[in-house]
């Protein structure tokens, strides 16, 4: 974050040991914590309790999403509503949950993006904070939609992130 930022990092909480953005937190001096989803087994109660006593301890203003593949249940979203936000890899409302890349190649969408939402009890249906689009170009495969996405991602969250800290709800809009 930039000195001019409203929001600042408490806690990088990933669910896999092996998460790039714990090195890049130590890194940069953020404290970090993992909660193995998979000590969990099946037991998602479990697990969502385990996050929320870690973020409790830091008792977080927002919390990001970012590759973050697990669904939250009801409870625990509602424990942290309205301050949970997440980033999709679609233009939502289309293309909610998994493989966004090749079901918008599949549909012969002409644009594809992604969206940073407000996350509710319904996976990927909360109100949308920003979108960032661009075209699907000729030849494009979902790897290289993907790859060309990421920057737009990089720029999105944190514009959206900036404008949520500070309490503003117009939505972010990138790209064209």
């Amino acid at each position: 974050m930039t000195a001019d930022h409203a929001a600042r990092p408490v806690l990088v909480l990933a669910n896999d040991p092996a998460a790039g953005g714990l090195a890049k937190a130590a890194g940069l001096g953020v404290p970090h914590a993992v909660v193995d989803h998979r000590a969990y087994a099946k037991d998602r109660a479990a697990f969502e309790a385990a996050l929320h006593a870690v973020l409790l301890e830091v008792r977080p203003d927002i919390i990001c999403l970012a590759g973050f593949m697990r669904i939250l249940g009801a409870e625990f979203i509602r424990q942290w509503e309205g301050r949970i936000l997440n980033i999709h890899p679609s233009l939502l409302p289309k293309y909610r949950g998994l493989h966004t890349h090749a079901r918008a190649l599949e549909a012969g969408d002409t644009h594809h993006g992604c969206s940073v939402h407000e996350v509710t009890a319904a996976l990927d249906d909360g109100p949308v904070l920003g979108q960032a689009r661009m075209p699907v170009l000729p030849g494009d495969t979902p790897e290289t939609l993907a790859a060309r996405l990421l920057p737009l991602e990089h720029a999105l969250y944190p514009a959206v992130l900036r404008r949520f800290a500070a309490g503003d709800l117009r939505p972010v809009m990138l790209g064209g």
